[in-house]
């Protein structure tokens, strides 16, 4: 992280439990912007001196339209932006579940439904 102190134009935070935003915004260049994507259960805290003295902005979107997704896809594919992923089955949801209760996550689930379903199939 102190490698990377400002170096970074944008970040899209995902992260749905509370964790500290002043480590996020020490990242962003001058005019930087941290989107939060994910909804914790408490506010967030919000270091109003980091955002002044570096002119950064903090948004929020709970979810786009399709277009805004499309745009979102269109721009990861050209940028070659990737996401770490675990891939569990159906039947794993509520181990998975549990996992985040404990945040015994590593990486974003995400549920396989098209192989879950495929393999129920007669």
């Amino acid at each position: 992280m102190q490698a990377a102190l400002g170096t970074m134009d944008g970040i899209l935070d995902t992260v749905s439990a509370i964790h500290p935003l002043l480590p996020l915004l020490g990242l962003l260049k001058n005019n930087g912007k941290l989107i939060l994507l994910g909804v914790p259960e408490k506010p967030h805290e919000l270091p109003a001196f980091s955002l002044i003295t570096g002119r950064k902005t903090v948004a929020g979107s709970g979810i786009g339209g399709m277009k805004e997704t499309q745009e979102m896809l269109d721009f990861a594919a050209k940028h070659n932006v990737t996401a770490d992923i675990e891939v569990v089955p159906m039947d794993y949801v509520n181990t998975a579940l549990e996992r985040l209760a404990k945040a015994d996550v590593r990486y974003q689930f995400v549920i396989d439904i098209g192989n879950t379903l495929s393999a129920t199939k007669p």
